[in-house]
C-alpha cells in the first residue's frame, strides 16, 4: 500500500461513527469482539464488517484466543495521519493524547437531532 493509499484507508475508516466509537472503546483495553458489539444496536455481523475495515486500514488488530476473537488499538496507528496533517503547517501539532480525549467526548454526548 502506498502511502497515499494508507492515509485514504486510514481516514476512510475514521469517517464512520461507529468505528470511531469502537476505537474509543478500545482505549481502554483488549475487547472480545462480543463485548465490542454489545453498546450497539446493530448485528454481529455489521460489528465484525466494521472491525475488519478498522483492521485493513491498522488502527487494530485481531487475534483469536481460544473460541474467543479479540481486538486491540494498535497504538501507532494515527501517527502517519497525524504527521501528514502537521505538513499543512496552518494547523498545530496533533497531540493524539488530546484527539483521544476529544473523541470521548464527542462520542460520549452525541449531537441533539
Amino acid at each position: 500500500m502506498t502511502d497515499t493509499s494508507a492515509l485514504d484507508t486510514v481516514f476512510a475508516a475514521l469517517a464512520d461513527p461507529t468505528r470511531r466509537a469502537i476505537l474509543t472503546m478500545l482505549l481502554e483495553d483488549d475487547m472480545a469482539v462480543t463485548d465490542v458489539a454489545d453498546p450497539f444496536d446493530i448485528s454481529l455481523a455489521a460489528i465484525s464488517k466494521h472491525l475488519a475495515i478498522l483492521s485493513r486500514a491498522g488502527l487494530i488488530s485481531q487475534e483469536k484466543r481460544g473460541r474467543v476473537k479479540w481486538c486491540k488499538l494498535e497504538p501507532d496507528a494515527l501517527r502517519a495521519a497525524s504527521v501528514w496533517m502537521q505538513g499543512f503547517g496552518q494547523f498545530e501539532p496533533v497531540n493524539l493524547d488530546a484527539f483521544e480525549r476529544f473523541l470521548e467526548t464527542e462520542l460520549r454526548d452525541p449531537p441533539e437531532s
